[in-house]
Parts: structure tokens; sequence; C-alpha cells
């Protein structure tokens, strides 16, 4: 078309759409279409502005490696994957939230009372649940992959000093629908920013913490797989968090426990725990099909 113009460029771009392109890829596209000609015009972008986002998006890519997918942290810091979660959350289910960059495919399978911990130092952690459904029924065979920080901050994938494999692992629940570990405290940490994200979020003024929390993938037949993440009610950077992960029913208290109290028996840890640790009771709830 030789008359396209800044008025009717969006127009014309949706009218190039094939007769049997997708309806919703035509949904999605003309849509993108319309709000980023809308940033372009609203914004009067120009040349050297637009040059600095394609590098910054060339930049991701060359970064991105298979331990570290800066695409899903950029989409997290700009609230975009937080917002996929809230508009796909049910409001009988327990809330989505965010996967991060740092999952790692097939974490060993473990047994009920399981222990994380192994040798890292820090306040033992007695995480115990039930998967439901949203009528409170439990719900038995739903596989759980768990996975956190070590006490330094560092996810496995990120710190050559642990197995790939450490604190994560894949539960399965009993009759029950129970699951059980233990584990050492998560701490707060801070997203890579390193790399552009990092750029990005010192040209906004923003700190790149995120609160402590447990990583949760729960799946069961016939049901929602559920991505969500357990945060502790204490962390100073609850109200702060730079992915926009927490969500109120995800906050949680880590109930202090006496010394002498630990289980007897059912856990990993059970005759080798004296002195007092936590507990944190969290019960996904799972969306039918």
């Amino acid at each position: 078309m030789r008359t396209v113009t800044a008025e009717n460029i969006t127009d014309t771009f949706i009218g190039y759409f094939g007769d049997d392109t997708d309806p919703r890829v035509k949904q999605i596209m003309s849509s993108l279409a319309q709000h980023l000609h809308g940033f372009v015009k609203e914004t009067q972008l120009t040349h050297d502005e637009w040059r600095l986002a394609l590098e910054l998006l060339k930049w991701t890519g060359d970064i991105t490696t298979d331990e570290r997918n800066e695409f899903v942290l950029l989409s997290d810091v700009l609230g975009v994957s937080s917002l996929v979660d809230m508009i796909n959350s049910h409001p009988e289910a327990t809330s989505s939230s965010v996967l991060g960059p740092f999952h790692v495919s097939d974490a060993p399978p473990m047994d009920l009372g399981a222990d994380f911990k192994r040798h890292y130092e820090g306040e033992i952690i007695l995480v115990e649940g039930v998967v439901k459904d949203t009528s409170g029924n439990p719900i038995a065979g739903a596989t759980i992959d768990i996975w956190q920080t070590a006490p330094n901050g560092m996810y496995s994938s990120q710190d050559e000093e642990q197995d790939i494999n450490s604190f994560h692992g894949i539960f399965t629940t009993d009759e029950n629908g129970r699951y059980a570990f233990t584990t050492v405290r998560p701490v707060s940490y801070t997203v890579p920013s390193d790399g552009p994200v990092g750029k990005l979020l010192d040209a906004t003024g923003r700190h790149p913490w995120r609160p402590s929390h447990l990583h949760y993938i729960v799946n069961a037949e016939g049901y929602r797989s559920l991505v969500t993440e357990v945060f502790p009610d204490d962390d100073p950077y609850l109200d702060q968090d730079t992915v926009f992960g927490v969500r109120e029913d995800l906050v949680t208290t880590y109930k202090p426990q006496k010394a002498g109290t630990f289980p007897e028996e059912g856990f990993e840890l059970s005759g080798k725990v004296d002195g007092p640790y936590s507990r944190i009771d969290f019960d996904p709830i799972l969306l039918k099909k």
C-alpha cells in the first residue's frame, strides 16, 4: 500500500492478515499492534530510543542460557508475568504466582518427610500441608515440585558449589492428600542485576529484591496446574517485591516450635532435631479443568 500514514498504519497492518488466520492469533496481534502503535504515538518515540530498546532485547537474548532465562526475568520485573497470573487465577483456588527463571526440570522424586536442608546451616523449617480441591476434598496422588534458594540467596543453577538438584524435589501426596518435608528457612535475595534487567531497574530507580519464598508447581489429574509461591509474613520485602509476586493468600506465618517437640517419626530428621524450629502449614487448592 503506497498511502500508509501514521493515522492508518494500524488498520493497514490488521488488513494484511490472511483469511485463514486463526481468530485468536488475529485478536492478539491486532490488539498488540493497536497498543504498540499507540505507545509510539503517545510518547513520540525517537529513533535513538527505539534503537536502545532493540539493543536491550538483543542483550536479553544474548545473556539467556538454559540456567538463566533473562526474558522470563524481564517479563517478571515489568509485571507482565504477575498480570498473566492474576487474570488466570480463580478466586476459589490458590492464587498463581511467578515461575521465575531458575526452575530446574526433572528434579528428583522425594519421600514424604524428606529433608532439603542437608549440611546447610540455618533455621530448620517443617513444611506440611494437604492438596485440596475447591470443595475442600483432599487430592491423593498430586505431584508437588518444590524449590528454593540456598541460605546464600542463590538457586542451584546460579551457584557452582551447589548440586543442580540442591533444594529441589518432587513430592507425591499420600492417600490423604498430604505432603511434608523439612528445609532451611529461605532468605530474601536479589534478582540478577548484571544484565539488561538490572539496567532497566537502575534506570527506573528500583531495587532488585524479592521476599523469601518457597516455589510450588502442583499437578493432579483432572485439575489445572498451579504455579505459585509461599511467603513469610515477616519478610521486609513483602510489600515491595520487584516481580510483584505476592498475593494475600500466599502469605503465611512461620510458627516457632519449642525444643523437644519435633515429630518423633515420619521425617528424615526425626530423632535428629533437639533445638527449636519453625513450622509452615500450606494447603494448595486446585481448580478442576
